[in-house]
C-alpha cells in the first residue's frame, strides 16, 4: 500500500486529488502542519476495518 505526505497548504490545493488517491487506489495520505503529522486521509475500506476493531469488546 502506498502513502505520503502533504502540508495542509498542499492538501488544501490539491483536496480532490487527494480523495482520488485514496479511493481509487488505496493511497494514505498523511497531512502534516510544521512537519508534525496531523490526520491522514484514508480509503473507506481502511476506515471501517479499524472502526470494527475499535468496537469488538474486550
Amino acid at each position: 500500500m502506498e502513502s505520503g505526505e502533504m502540508s495542509v497548504a498542499d492538501a488544501r490545493g490539491q483536496f480532490a486529488d487527494v480523495l482520488n488517491e485514496a479511493a481509487v487506489r488505496g493511497r494514505i495520505t498523511y497531512i502534516t502542519n510544521r512537519g508534525r503529522r496531523i490526520a491522514a486521509v484514508v480509503p473507506v475500506p481502511i476506515a471501517e476495518a479499524t472502526e470494527q476493531t475499535h468496537d469488538q469488546p474486550g
